[in-house]
């Protein structure tokens, strides 16, 4: 399935991974106010002079798994504060370059 947006991408889960992946947009617009969201892959990211991160949600075995670079498990709390430094460190990186 080819998505046209993040909104369109994120309704395609069950709710409880709706909410992380909501989560993880969030933190990641909070760090990159002015990184452009879009689909590449046919995962969600966002731009700001390249790419700055990918991610999305994928089923596994038991159920979804969150990769943003990293596996996170959705029965754990989402480090988006780490996700957060993450996106600093990469817009920082595209903008040098």
């Amino acid at each position: 399935m080819k998505f046209d947006s993040i909104d369109e991408y994120i309704a395609t889960f069950p709710k409880n991974v709706q909410n992380v992946l909501q989560q993880i947009r969030q933190a990641v617009k909070e760090a990159a106010p002015e990184a452009e969201e879009t689909i590449t892959y046919n995962m969600l990211a966002f731009k700001l002079n390249g790419n700055v991160v990918w991610f999305g949600a994928f089923k596994n075995p038991v159920g979804y798994d969150i990769r943003f670079g990293f596996f996170f498990a959705l029965d754990k709390p989402i480090p988006l504060d780490l996700i957060k430094e993450v996106v600093k460190f990469r817009v920082k990186e595209n903008l040098q370059a």
